[in-house]
């Protein structure tokens, strides 16, 4: 599967609802689980976003519909980045040349 770094911002929804963060932490996770994927890690944040996931997801329209479906809600905007790891990054240099 591949792996992604998701970056969120509660919206001003998201905010005044603080208190159920975590409720929606665990329906995001169900509904991930329910497209294919798994949420590796949740963390909250300090800094210019207010949590930070990292998903893995079978390809980049899942993890598209996730964010979609996600965001649909009102409660946070995304940014979506795709992650490769060490063997990943490996194939690709081996492509070069």
């Amino acid at each position: 599967m591949a792996t992604y770094v998701v970056l969120l911002n509660w919206t001003d929804q998201g905010v005044r609802t603080y208190k159920d963060t975590l409720d929606r932490a665990d329906a995001a996770t169900k509904a991930l689980e329910g497209l294919g994927g798994r949420m590796k890690d949740l963390y909250w944040t300090l800094g210019p976003h207010d949590v930070v996931a990292i998903v893995e997801a079978p390809d980049d329209e899942t993890a598209t519909a996730f964010a979609l479906a996600s965001g649909a809600q009102g409660n946070i905007r995304t940014t979506t980045l795709r992650a490769f790891d060490r063997e990943e990054v490996k194939g690709i240099l081996s492509k070069v040349a």
